[in-house]
């Protein structure tokens, strides 16, 4: 038995350890965000559990951690399924995302330390660096990585926390609308004004910048989504 959207199962692999669970998890997480498993691919547990080498149990276990999170779906007498998404949804999770940076960037001002505005410098001065010859999922991996670190230099562990719960979400869409920029060294760039005020902790200049810097991204994302998946009405199982 094949997985319904995904005929290749190839991609997952034997999985031997302790923490069986977590792997799964892992394992489901980055099929569905690199786009393998599509929205609406049911989740065969037994041809899983079957490729990975392990029981059904923490497959089963695996999947609902993620319907936990919102990545998966269960439908009655039929299993989990990969969610679909929406446009709503999309204008939901940045005004969440939106939301949540600009109180991390201004928390990070404040009481982040020298090491960690480094971090941040080296991170971004990277970015720029290697855009223009990077694959496109690990240039988002760079973007990702460069927000949740000021998410982390909040000091507010909650926060942080909730960013990292959105970025599955996130990686989906991006998956969903593979996003190609003319150029890449450029969108790496805009970074550059968030992280300036930032090393000068100058909170309401990095507020302004990262403002404009993600409503320019959801912008983006939104009319990218549109153009190839259309306005779609939310699932009723969202």
């Amino acid at each position: 038995m094949a997985l319904s959207t995904s005929p290749d199962t190839a991609f997952f692999e034997s999985v031997e350890a302790t923490d069986l669970v977590g792997l799964v998890e892992a394992q489901l997480t980055r099929a569905i965000v690199e786009g393998k498993l599509a929205p609406g691919s049911r989740i065969v547990e037994a041809e899983i559990a079957r490729r990975m080498g392990v029981s059904r149990a923490p497959v089963r276990e695996a999947a609902r951690r993620l319907e936990r999170q919102g990545v998966l779906v269960a439908r009655p007498r039929h299993g989990f399924a990969v969610r679909s998404i929406s446009v709503q949804e999309i204008d939901n999770l940045y005004e969440v995302r939106l939301s949540l940076e600009l109180s991390a960037i201004e928390l990070a001002c404040r009481k982040a330390d020298d090491a960690g505005l480094a971090r941040v410098k080296a991170l971004v001065d990277a970015m720029v660096r290697h855009a223009p010859t990077q694959p496109q999922h690990e240039r988002i991996a760079s973007d990702f990585e460069l927000h949740t670190l000021i998410c982390e230099l909040s000091g507010n562990a909650h926060l942080h926390r909730i960013f990292l719960n959105t970025q599955t979400e996130m990686r989906m869409v991006m998956a969903l609308i593979d996003a190609v920029y003319d150029d890449p060294a450029t969108i790496a760039a805009t970074h550059n004004p968030i992280v300036d005020a930032l090393l000068r902790r100058d909170a309401d200049a990095a507020k302004a910048a990262m403002r404009v810097h993600l409503e320019d991204a959801w912008t983006h994302v939104r009319a990218l989504f549109v153009r190839k998946h259309g306005d779609l009405p939310a699932p009723a199982t969202a």
